[in-house]
């Protein structure tokens, strides 16, 4: 049997808006971040510039307040069918994202995803430090961890499955037959094959 593999962004893919966005509003500086998650989500700033100026912001929010709002964050249209659809059609389903382990680790069991990579928000006596680390925190860390897994999973270009909508999932699309626009920034439409406007994850099995 074939190998195959799907890879999902996080934020606003997946997931229906920005993780650190819904941290910012909840200390009152939600348009100062979204202002640079735009400008990053273009391509217009380097990934990891933009992510550790973002999460600096962030000092001093309890990890409660940071579980509490990862728990009620919204899942994108479609996403639970075109998770099953494609386990349906022999793909193993993973998650790689920008943001943070305290969101995906849940979204991950929601959606029974096969795997899940992001970064994790450092804390100290239970509140934030405003420092970050991970896996997921350069412009072509997406891409690297891609050839990784397709090395693990015996898994070739060809049967390989890239969805995200920013300037920082290009780097999977260089490893990927099928690349999908979902909702997404003019610079990633630039490299994609199949490109969806609509919220509704679900049109991608349409694709497959």
């Amino acid at each position: 049997m074939t190998n195959k593999l799907a890879v999902f962004d996080f934020d606003s893919t997946l997931m229906d808006g920005e993780t650190l966005e819904f941290f910012a509003r909840e200390i009152g500086i939600g348009e100062k971040v979204k202002a640079i998650t735009d400008r990053a989500m273009r391509g217009e700033l380097d990934f990891f510039e933009s992510l550790t100026e973002r999460v600096s912001f962030l000092k001093g929010l309890p990890v409660s307040k940071v579980d509490e709002i990862c728990k009620s964050l919204p899942l994108m249209n479609g996403a639970r069918e075109v998770v099953s659809g494609l386990k349906d059609r022999g793909y193993k389903v993973v998650c790689f994202s920008g943001g943070f382990r305290n969101a995906t680790e849940l979204f991950a069991q929601t959606l029974n995803l096969d795997g899940e990579f992001a970064n994790i928000l450092h804390s100290k006596d239970g509140v934030l430090t405003g420092l970050v680390g991970g896996e997921m925190m350069f412009n072509d860390s997406k891409g690297k961890m891609l050839k990784r897994l397709q090395k693990l999973l015996d898994v070739n270009e060809e049967n390989t499955l890239a969805v995200g909508d920013g300037a920082n999932d290009l780097s999977m699309f260089k490893y990927s037959a099928k690349r999908v626009a979902f909702c997404a920034k003019p610079i990633l439409k630039e490299s994609a094959n199949i490109i969806i406007e609509e919220k509704d994850l679900s049109k991608i099995l349409e694709y497959i």
